[in-house]
């Protein structure tokens, strides 16, 4: 009896997934090298880096491609790239420090350590916890308020942001759907500097980075001894790839920072992710939070859409939003995961649990494309299922958008070629004015040579001329075509045809959902 237990204890050992096995034959790093080359040309970006570790072992620390368009500096294992809303992880981690420090509790309400936070619904306010800052569900439209954030530096602060979101109107009942949010994660990231008097960025860099050795990984400025090997920003606009210097900010202090604001290296990000896997423990041994915390973290607090390109793809039956953590169920496993996109630079962190998989891609242009390619490629190099040509799937995605947004829309997001001007109704100079949106801010409408002009007074990158698109309608064609950002502005009027205010919408329908133009209502306080 005793050696038929032993027989089937080894082999349990041998067949648990929690054992260490053996890397599937699917793995190959020239295989992998020859994707992601394949892939930068292919979505014209300029470099990458990637990362993988399995069963505690790294397979893969290296960077692909150069750092600038225009300089020959090739990215590396140590290279520095914005990590975007993969930060919200890092967030969720500080918290849950602290309630493993019983400094907090995630039921504890946001108004009995921010006094001043408030939202448009008195109730809802009263009744919003630290788990509603992080789950997406507070009944706000999706990125609501974003315009305060970018494009940087949109010029607020985070008391002012704090002290705006009464203004902005509910999509949906509080709780009841899923709409993605960065605002408030800053109020997260508020709550750590409440609780511990330290700024969000040194309690990060203090209790999580240092602990873990993350030499190269940054919740603040990056210090002036450690501004080298830096992946810059690129677009594409107009075919053209180009450096989009507006987000060349590594040195400088940003106001999202607790919602996307991390700058980080791959080779630092595999120690980040092995600690998730090996939930809250080093391989070292260092305790950032307790495996308590990590179930809770990657448990479903907001149930998302499954769409049907991931059941198509993925074999997706399941979708959920943790605390700074995507779920689903993939071939059969769990997946936890998070994108994280800026303009210039995009992330993508996946881990499998059960596979004991971690896989991290970095690239310094915004293709989705690019990233969606080499994420899943090397993801179902780990699974034991038919390999999927992600490269041809990606392609025909992109094509099908592009053709979309050209049956669509008035122009490409990403154009310099101006649309055609047409009439309006009113001659130009009854348009001038100062008009004011409740958290927004005021703009100014100039009239100067003939010419509208659109200036935001408050986000000093939101500025160019107004075509004259259609009845009291105008495109505001920024100066900035990194921005891809154009929008329509419509302006209101009263039964006296005189102009009493404005709204805006997004110009064509690839303009990032940052720009969330559609909470925005001026009413035009002067003439000019």
């Amino acid at each position: 009896m005793k050696i038929l237990s032993l027989i089937g204890v080894i082999a349990y050992v041998l067949i648990s997934p929690t054992s260490t096995a053996q890397t599937p034959s699917h793995f190959n790093e020239e295989k992998i090298d020859q994707l992601v080359e394949q892939t930068l040309s292919t979505f014209k970006v300029p470099g990458a880096a990637i990362g993988v570790i399995k069963d505690g072992k790294v397979l893969l620390n290296k960077g692909y491609g150069v750092q600038d368009i225009n300089a020959p500096d090739r990215v590396d294992q140590h290279t520095l790239f914005k990590i975007a809303s993969t930060t919200k992880a890092f967030n969720s981690a500080a918290l849950a420090i602290l309630v493993d420090q019983n400094k907090l509790h995630w039921d504890s309400k946001v108004v009995d350590i921010i006094p001043e936070f408030a939202l448009y619904d008195d109730w809802v306010t009263k009744e919003f916890t630290i788990a509603d800052l992080l789950t997406h569900r507070s009944g706000l439209a999706r990125f609501a308020g974003d315009l305060m954030l970018w494009p940087e530096p949109a010029g607020f602060s985070r008391e002012e942001i704090i002290n705006n979101l009464k203004f902005l109107k509910p999509a949906s009942g509080f709780r009841s759907e899923y709409a993605y949010d960065n605002l408030l994660y800053i109020v997260a990231g508020e709550v750590v500097a409440k609780i511990t008097g330290m700024s969000w960025e040194a309690f990060v860099e203090k209790h999580i980075m240092a602990p873990l050795g993350m030499q190269r990984c940054f919740a603040g400025p990056v210090p002036a001894k450690q501004m080298k090997n830096i992946a810059q920003p690129h677009g594409v606009i107009d075919d053209k790839i180009e450096i989009v210097k507006r987000n060349q900010t590594y040195h400088k202090y940003s106001v999202m920072a607790a919602a996307g604001g991390i700058k980080c290296s791959v080779n630092d990000l595999l120690t980040w992710v092995d600690t998730q896997l090996n939930k809250g423990i080093s391989a070292q041994g260092v305790r950032l939070f307790s495996e308590k915390q990590s179930e809770v973290m990657w448990k479903p607090h907001t149930i998302l859409p499954v769409y049907e390109s991931e059941k198509k793809y993925d074999n997706t039956n399941f979708k959920a939003y943790g605390l700074g953590w995507t779920l689903a169920d993939v071939h059969g496993y769990k997946r936890v995961s998070h994108t994280g996109t800026l303009s210039g630079n995009l992330a993508y962190i996946t881990l499998v649990p059960e596979l004991d998989l971690g896989v991290i891609v970095l690239i310094n242009q915004s293709s989705y494309y690019a990233r969606s390619t080499l994420m899943n490629s090397i993801v179902q190099m780990f699974m034991d299922i038919p390999q999927q040509d992600w490269l041809s799937i990606e392609i025909a995605k992109q094509e099908e958008r592009i053709a979309k947004i050209k049956a669509n829309s008035v122009t490409s997001a990403a154009s310099n070629t101006k649309p055609v001007r047409k009439t309006v109704l009113l001659p130009l100079k009854a348009y001038a004015g100062i008009y004011q949106d409740p958290w927004f801010g005021q703009v100014k409408i100039s009239l100067e040579n003939g010419q509208l002009n659109f200036q935001s007074l408050k986000s000093k990158k939101l500025v160019g001329e107004m075509l004259e698109h259609q009845e009291h309608a105008f495109i505001v064609w920024y100066d900035d075509r990194s921005l891809e950002g154009d929008a329509i502005a419509r302006f209101i009027t009263d039964q006296n045809q005189q102009v009493v205010g404005m709204t805006m919408e997004p110009l064509s329908e690839d303009t990032d959902a940052s720009f969330d133009y559609q909470d925005l209502n001026f009413i035009r306080l002067s003439q000019q």
